[in-house]
């Protein structure tokens, strides 16, 4: 509004006119003239102000064609016309939101069926193809679904009942319904949105998302999962669509299709397969790999019934074929690696590789069909180094021994090197449970370090053999202390020790370093290894105390993508699990220091190494069942077994006893050597004994009386002839003649006790170091 300008006289006033702009130009317009009064106008000088006037026309005329209203005209208006305009604007609201309804899923639909083909089901199996990567990103192995493992069929060859068991199990409706169950997927997305998980669809979306699609828990790929279903159903018939799904869809122990399912569960095509034997697999489609009978039978005989049932009520089988139906037999899985790279002992490393998936949450399906890039914390060059290793020292040696080993970075807890056996598709040696034999004396070191007070490696033991306990050859000391006992492997000295912390104590100890076995109601003869463990738990162990007592989980999975791009999981190794004080882990290094020279398996370059023998007595006089060495430097551990099948007394090629210091020890020295000229030397923290030191004269040799320990507490009770501690440390017979306690075989390929020779002589318990 124009300001009034007063005047003097009694004339008319006089108006002050401003022009937009600058503010500055202003001019007298006489009020009182007769005609219309003017604004003069500045020219827009910006771009935004240009626009603005280009537009503000047009703007207007759009609003008053809506009935937009600004604060003067809608205050204009009487009560009955603001009541018609709020009428107006209800239903317009009402017709622009019915046309979004309809219309926007009509645009998503037809960009949809523009953008999404239906890829086929070969190019589909193929591109679920997963690949694992050694450490430096190279190629390990490639997860194909090779040809033999996918055997696609007719409908004629899959056996009707067969057919009704998969409705039965995943989509009853599957004849009558349009190819997708919207309501399934609104629920999905409700599970979704609310972090829980679940859904529901029909067997062309099965097929769509598990061959065609993926299986990611995305709104996009449920999207593309309706759009592809919708083409699917339009371009193919129901018995079409079936077969498709029948011959591509994975049934676990890397079957894919019926024809490859049957194979593998029972050893016979599909077209022989019984209703009952077609609704057990019918049964473990959704989760193959945990409801597999030989993983889960409980699980896999509740689906079972829950198939049968819904066949019964659907009428597909009587009421008395249901209650006559017997839960069928399945034949043992073989190992399910799918590479032309992998019958050797790379073969291990995948099911190993499979089997950390699991743990992690990622299931064999996925892994199988989900075109996964897993790297493994596997080098090639250890990887490599350790197989040769193997394999030339074995060369020429009797063909029933077996061999385990495997290589852990202390600093992370990653697995090295990895040798299960030279037979990919046999049995995983790094994986057997056996007994350990004198590999674990290091843990009642190591509880008697951790004891209060503790226990030093100068207390000394009188280490001569007694009734029930004998010691190798060349391994009686009638006084000596631990690091001296250790080194010629005293098993007397071990197991006083043992009574004197409590055995319970050792078992403590040893679970601190890594060990997982269980080790239940232990006694004065754990050091001796009478509790079974694996060769992945002992250089685990081995790696806690090289790292100065810091856990890291022993692990092969470094970091797992998605056929997206996106990390599905990366191992963070953070700062580990400090188990023990570093003091301590160096005491017990300093224990297994001399083995290694007292062996005669030093490492080139003055490479220092601290490690332990282990050997495990037959029954047969004179004879051996397992022969261990584990060892270590700070850069790497490493543990070795050789044995056999069956528990046979292991030989070599001259028909010699085998113990730990010979082909483990070989084996052993021939790995690490390669790893120290690769690597170079590394040095050990410097050793600060806790307690009285350790002697440096060799075990045996002449000494003057020791003086009293600094530890008045790490010193025994002198001993009468008699063991001070016989109360706690159980006698044994003279000759040991029982049958070995075993804690179960968790692998497959488990040997048949019931079979003779199945144990050809294993001790009660171990008395050979």
């Amino acid at each position: 509004m124009p300001a009034t300008a007063p005047r003097s006289d009694d004339s008319a006033p006089t108006a002050l006119v401003t022009a937009p702009g600058d503010g500055a130009d202003t001019e007298l317009v006489d009020a009182a003239a007769p005609g219309p009064r003017r604004r003069r106008r500045a020219e827009p000088d910006g771009p935004f102000d240009r626009v603005i006037a280009l537009v503000g026309p047009g703007v207007g005329v759009v609003r008053r064609r809506l009935g937009i209203l600004d604060a003067d005209q809608k205050a204009a208006l009487t009560p009955e016309e603001r009541r018609t305009r709020r009428r107006r604007q209800v239903v317009y609201s009402l017709v622009g939101t019915a046309a979004s309804i309809v219309l926007l899923p009509l645009l998503l639909l037809g960009l949809g069926w523009l953008l999404f083909p239906i890829p086929s089901t070969d190019d589909a199996v193929q591109n679920q193809i997963a690949t694992v990567s050694y450490a430096d990103g190279g190629q390990l192995a490639r997860l194909v679904p090779e040809q033999g493992n996918r055997i696609k069929v007719g409908m004629d060859a899959i056996p009707v009942p067969v057919r009704e068991a998969v409705l039965a199990a995943e989509d009853r409706s599957f004849y009558s319904n349009p190819g997708f169950d919207f309501t399934g997927i609104l629920r999905a997305m409700v599970a979704q949105l609310t972090g829980g998980v679940g859904g529901g669809s029909t067997i062309t979306q099965q097929y769509v998302k598990n061959t065609l699609v993926g299986n990611d828990a995305t709104y996009w790929r449920k999207y593309k999962e309706l759009i592809v279903s919708l083409k699917v159903s339009g371009q193919k018939s129901k018995d079409e669509i079936l077969n498709d799904y029948l011959n591509a869809i994975y049934f676990g122990r890397g079957a894919y299709g019926i024809e490859s399912a049957s194979l593998a569960y029972y050893g016979k095509p599909a077209a022989q397969l019984t209703p009952s034997e077609g609704a057990l697999l019918a049964g473990i489609i959704q989760s193959p790999s945990n409801w597999d009978p030989a993983n889960s039978p409980d699980r896999a005989k509740q689906r079972w019934n829950f198939v049968l049932d819904g066949m019964a009520a659907q009428g597909w089988i009587s009421q008395a074929d249901r209650q006559a139906a017997v839960f069928p037999q399945t034949i043992a899985p073989e190992n399910t690696s799918r590479s032309s790279s992998l019958t050797d002992a790379r073969g291990h490393i995948l099911n190993a590789v499979r089997s950390e998936l699991g743990s992690l949450g990622i299931s064999e399906q996925a892994f199988a069909q989900g075109g996964l890039q897993v790297t493994t914390t596997i080098d090639p060059q250890r990887q490599q180094q350790l197989t040769d290793s193997v394999e030339q020292k074995l060369r020429g040696e009797p063909e029933l021994l077996r061999t385990g080993a495997v290589a852990i970075d202390p600093r992370t807890g990653g697995i090295l090197g990895y040798y299960g056996g030279s037979n990919g598709t046999g049995l995983d040696y790094a994986q057997v449970m056996k007994q350990p034999g004198s590999t674990f004396k290091p843990f009642a070191v190591l509880a008697g370090l951790l004891n209060d007070p503790p226990i030093g490696l100068g207390t000394t033991f009188d280490g001569s053999e007694r009734p029930g306990l004998r010691n190798a050859e060349g391994a009686n000391c009638p006084r000596c202390d631990l690091k001296q006992a250790m080194t010629i492997s005293n098993n007397v000295v071990f197991t006083k020790l043992a009574a004197q912390v409590g055995p319970q104590k050792v078992a403590d100890a040893a679970r601190l370093a890594g060990i997982t076995a269980p080790l239940e109601n232990p006694d004065a003869r754990l050091p001796l290894g009478n509790k079974e463990v694996t060769p992945v738990q002992l250089a685990s162990a081995y790696a806690t105390i090289a790292a100065g007592g810091v856990w890291h989980a022993p692990h092969m999975v470094s970091k797992v993508v998605d056929s997206d791009g996106r990390v599905l999981y990366e191992y963070q190794p953070g700062e580990g699990e400090q188990r023990f004080p570093e003091q301590v882990a160096r005491n017990v290094a300093e224990a297994m220091m001399n083995v290694v020279d007292n062996d005669g398996l030093q490492l080139p370059d003055g490479q220092e190494a601290a490690g332990k023998t282990g050997t495990v007595q037959s029954r047969f006089e004179g004879q051996n069942n397992d022969a261990w060495f584990a060892g270590f430097t700070p850069g790497i551990a490493t543990a070795v077994w050789v044995g056999t099948d069956r528990n046979d007394p292991i030989q070599d090629s001259a028909g010699r006893p085998i113990n730990g210091a010979d082909l483990p020890g070989s084996v052993w020295k021939a790995f690490m050597s390669d790893t120290v000229r690769t690597t170079g030397t590394a040095e050990f923290p410097a050793f600060r004994p806790i307690g009285e030191s350790p002697s440096t004269l060799a075990p045996n040799e002449p000494t003057a009386p020791p003086t009293p320990t600094s530890t008045p507490s790490a010193e025994p009770t002198p001993e009468p002839s008699a063991d001070p501690v016989a109360p706690t440390d159980p006698p044994a017979p003279v000759e040991p003649t029982g049958v070995p306690e075993t804690t179960g075989d968790p692998v497959p390929g488990r040997q048949d006790d019931t079979q003779p020779g199945a144990d050809a002589g294993r001790a009660a318990d171990p008395t050979v170091g």
